[in-house]
């Protein structure tokens, strides 16, 4: 019997999910958190450096028109292939389904080299409304790698795990317009170079979404398995889609999910966008996704470690982001009345500003801190309703598919200038609203009982064991 083999730690496991003896190693090859570190490093390099172009405002091009109506065609397509990519996980299983999603990444930011030398639109919108497509089944096949493969009790860390290296992908993709363009301080528009190295990354990201085990390879260090699903067909996963416009946990979880992505538009067009030079917009988005991985580890042990009871960890998460949240938008509006006509006469430099760099500097670091708090937070709350994949899925494609309609309507507004304190205005009030219903949603369906949610799938429905492999 081989050392770490899937065959080998498989056959530890027996009928009913009894471990004969723990596996080995949790750092094998189908443990949940090697793929869940896989998973990061597929995000890392598709949606991290895409996060990173898009950091740059308007798609690191002076003139943003392209960049919103590319990103309206985006998150339109995304909307609805969220909402049906947990119906395509469930039929085709993960790695198609990655390998699909990650390839439509590369088009995207070939689209903005193209762009760079001909200015026309029709390409990048066509590639965005593509990405739309892609994006959907990988964020529904990665919400459910990450949702249902590690143990029930250590959920909060396994997505703080994830959102670190995701994120990572975004500070590393704001180093590269960062040095590519540092001594172009007078340019508008970022480089070839720059464009060329994110499409590098995405290609990297798209070969390795090959190396994810489907969920019934997966074993975890107690000897147990992470799901036992039977892909489904395409007529039962079309009924448990329409199903969940019924589901009153997503309805309440609505709120949150538009909100969710609804910001980026004002803040990586209107604070990084607007207020700073090329090289320093590069710079801000290290530190704005670099703060994102701090927010997730922070919230992710918060949420596993702080209390006995998992529901009373998940309010305590809760009220920290709402005072947290409070404060970080109410500076926002202290800023934004600087600049209530979108007109920043001099652009800060990282450099040569001095002081004037610091307070819009620590303001877009906020809000990165913010962002990864808040999505880690709902990642845990849809975690906690289910622990079966087939579940989850679905239910992190209603999630993504909600939150990329919100982003399609945020980027139009941004197009048609509507004046950033009511932008501003309207994503604080997006926030506000999302916490009592969250909270709500913790109270009324997270089990209380960790022991009592193994094994149990949606609704408290028994998982059948996996069969034992033939040999």
């Amino acid at each position: 019997m081989a050392f770490g083999s899937v065959e080998a730690i498989e056959n530890l496991a027996v009928p009913g999910g009894a471990p004969k003896t723990p596996p080995p190693s949790r750092f094998r090859f189908n443990s949940p958190l090697v793929q869940v570190c896989l998973i990061g490093l597929v995000c890392f390099c598709c949606p991290g450096m895409f996060n990173a172009l898009s950091g740059m405002g308007g798609g690191g091009q002076v003139e943003h028109s392209a960049a919103n109506n590319a990103n309206t065609a985006l998150y339109t397509t995304f909307a609805v292939f969220g909402l049906l990519g947990g119906g395509f996980y469930n039929v085709l299983g993960p790695r198609l389904t990655l390998l699909a999603g990650c390839s439509t990444y590369i088009l995207y930011a070939g689209s903005f080299l193209y762009y760079n030398h001909h200015s026309q639109q029709a390409f990048v919108i066509v590639a965005g409304a593509i990405l739309g497509m892609g994006a959907g089944l990988l964020w529904a096949g990665q919400g459910a790698i990450m949702t249902s493969y590690p143990p029930v009790t250590h959920k909060g860390t396994y997505i703080s795990i994830f959102w670190s290296i995701f994120n990572l992908g975004g500070v590393i993709g704001g180093l590269i317009p960062f040095i590519l363009n540092y001594h172009r301080t007078l340019a508008a528009s970022v480089n070839d170079g720059t464009y060329i190295a994110f499409m590098c990354f995405m290609s990297a990201g798209t070969v390795l979404s090959l190396a994810i085990l489907p969920p019934s390879r997966i074993v975890r260090e107690d000897g147990s398995r992470a799901t036992a699903v039977t892909y489904s067909s395409v007529s039962a996963e079309g009924i448990e889609i329409l199903k969940l416009f019924s589901n009153w946990k997503m309805l309440l979880i609505i709120p949150a999910a538009w909100r969710s992505n609804f910001f980026y538009s004002y803040q990586f067009n209107n604070v990084n966008g607007i207020l700073f030079n090329l090289r320093t917009k590069g710079l801000n988005n290290v530190f704005y996704w670099g703060a994102q991985m701090i927010g997730s580890l922070a919230i992710g042990y918060l949420l596993d470690f702080s209390f006995r009871s998992r529901r009373k960890r998940g309010l305590i998460g809760i009220s920290v982001l709402t005072v947290l949240g409070t404060a970080i938008w109410a500076g926002g509006l202290a800023n934004q009345l600087r600049y209530s006509d979108g007109k920043w006469p001099n652009k800060l430099d990282f450099k040569d500003s001095g002081s004037s760099y610091a307070g819009p500097f620590v303001l877009y670091f906020s809000y990165g801190l913010l962002d990864a708090m808040f999505q880690s937070l709902c990642y845990w709350v849809i975690g906690a309703l289910a622990d079966d994949s087939e579940t989850l899925s679905r239910y992190s494609g209603f999630y993504k598919g909600v939150q990329s309609a919100g982003a399609a309507v945020a980027w139009q507004v941004d197009e048609h200038k509507t004046p950033l304190v009511w932008q501003l205005i309207v994503n604080w009030v997006l926030t506000t609203v999302s916490y009592p219903l969250l909270a709500l949603l913790v109270m009324m369906a997270v089990n209380d009982d960790e022991s009592a949610a193994r094994g149990k799938g949606s609704e408290g429905k028994e998982l059948q064991p996996e069969p034992e492999p033939e040999s």
